[in-house]
């Protein structure tokens, strides 16, 4: 297995085009629990270049019944970043000061479970919640302040490589 870059310009560039708009090419889950995580996927996917189709624990989406739950569930997508030794991105959680555009934070709003995940578009020359933009899907954003969320608990995750064949 290779380790290739992640193209963090692609994933943010995907962000924008469709933080208020629905790719065709994905299902928009905004009735089924929310479209958060698959957007974050999807722009996470457009930086990678590649899915993991491991059946169950891999990381892709071929239609609404045809995909893995780390693609729309936000624990699940935690889950695969960390533990990932397959083909996929992989990730890393950690603390704002390490993360860049590209990556990926998710919020807890409601105790300890974490329920949304938003991408990075931007961040500031001092990284914090002020200075750190994201976009999202199911109350659509674009270059939002992570500061304006109401949270619990936040979890950094930076992406550090993808994995290819």
């Amino acid at each position: 297995m290779k380790k290739a870059p992640y193209d963090r310009e692609k994933a943010v560039s995907y962000a924008h085009q469709w933080a208020y708009g629905r790719n065709p090419q994905f299902y928009n889950f905004d009735l089924l629990g929310g479209d958060c995580t698959n957007f974050v996927s999807q722009a996470v996917y457009a930086g990678a270049g590649v899915m993991n189709p491991k059946p169950t624990f891999g990381w892709y989406y071929y239609s609404l019944n045809n995909r893995a739950p780390a693609w729309t569930g936000v624990e699940f997508l935690y889950k695969f970043l960390v533990k990932n030794l397959g083909v996929g991105p992989v990730g890393v959680e950690t603390d704002m000061t390490q993360v860049a555009p590209g990556d990926i934070i998710q919020l807890a709003s409601e105790g300890m479970a974490y329920t949304h995940s938003t991408v990075i578009v931007s961040v500031g020359a001092s990284p914090s919640p002020a200075n750190i933009l994201v976009a999202a899907h199911t109350l659509d954003t674009d270059n939002r302040p992570l500061d304006t969320y109401e949270y619990v608990n936040v979890r950094y995750l930076h992406i550090t490589h993808v994995n290819s064949w």
